[in-house]
């Protein structure tokens, strides 16, 4: 529909006032397009709220509370009449052993960086399909993080909340009827230059008594984490994001955003089909006599539209 690449597109994006957020939203206005630019404060966006007086709707969202989530789509969709594009991008940093960090801290990074974004994606499914003009659909981007793919230590329970939204986004994105035009793609940024390392978007726990000897793999990554200088530019990100959603064709599953990110997630994809390989002995042991695993692959899962791409694994 040319409805969706006008430049007078919608967004709706979370976690705006620092990093990518802000980026994404500070180059979108400048390009004329509308932005419902939600964060904890929007007081941070007064000055680009004067500058911008209609193409800006500064709106208070903490992801976390599900009432306001709906309330920030509605007076989006007061005010604009549409939203064309969702960014899930509120999140914080959560750094320490699975062992140090205590659960309230693990179970918020749940509420925040899992539950959040699906009660985004839900309500954006809902106007997308409702709100809009029909058969304008829309798109949605879910910033995970290369940790989304490939768990490191010290991330156990950030890397679980991406982990488990990268799963939520490939189950839903398959969901939509492709007549309601909703398509979408799941980011995994490197290291970028935003708060996300320090401030107050992140929180460094200390490590658990068990762990601090300096040889300890987690006390090395600990080290390293404080010292390396950050490959990504959060305003080169925002440019990716807008060049991923002016493109007619379809959108792959996930996009990696820098170049460390692109080689550890290739990195882990191919230690996976290699473990698939070498142990496939033991992964053909465990079917029931008289099956053929080939043969109930193609006759019982081919047919429910979900498994094509498995027909290609096998001739392979």
């Amino acid at each position: 529909s040319p409805s969706m690449y006008s430049p007078n597109r919608v967004w709706f994006i979370t976690g705006t006032s620092s990093g990518l957020g802000k980026a994404l939203t500070d180059l979108l206005l400048a390009n004329g397009e509308r932005v419902v630019a939600t964060c904890r404060n929007p007081a941070t966006h007064d000055d680009l709220s004067a500058q911008y007086t209609n193409q800006l709707l500064a709106y208070k969202l903490d992801v976390t509370k599900e009432d306001e989530i709906k309330a920030a789509f509605s007076a989006g969709v007061e005010t604009f009449g549409r939203i064309d594009v969702v960014v899930n991008n509120a999140g914080i940093g959560l750094f320490g052993e699975l062992e140090a960090v205590p659960e309230e801290d693990a179970r918020y990074i749940m509420e925040l960086q899992y539950w959040g974004p699906i009660h985004v994606m839900k309500e954006a499914a809902r106007i997308f399909r409702e709100i809009n003009p029909q058969g304008a659909g829309g798109r949605l981007f879910n910033v995970s993080t290369v940790g989304g793919y490939r768990a490191n230590p010290t991330l156990g329970y950030y890397s679980a909340s991406k982990f488990a939204l990268e799963a939520s986004t490939q189950s839903f994105l398959q969901e939509m009827h492709p007549s309601w035009n909703i398509k979408g793609c799941i980011l995994e940024p490197g290291g970028f230059r935003s708060e996300w390392v320090t401030g107050h978007n992140s929180r460094v726990v200390p490590p658990h008594p068990a762990y601090t000897d300096p040889s300890n793999p987690t006390s090395l990554f600990r080290q390293a984490h404080g010292r390396i200088p950050f490959l990504g530019d959060p305003v080169k990100m925002a440019k990716a994001i807008i060049r991923l959603t002016d493109l007619s064709v379809g959108l792959p599953l996930r996009v990696q955003l820098g170049s460390e990110s692109l080689f550890l997630v290739r990195m882990q994809a191919q230690n996976t089909l290699e473990d698939t390989k070498k142990w496939e002995w033991i992964s053909h042991s465990t079917n029931a006599d008289h099956m053929d695993g080939e043969n109930y692959v193609k006759q019982y899962l081919m047919g429910t539209g979900a498994f094509e791409d498995v027909d290609k694994s096998m001739s392979g």
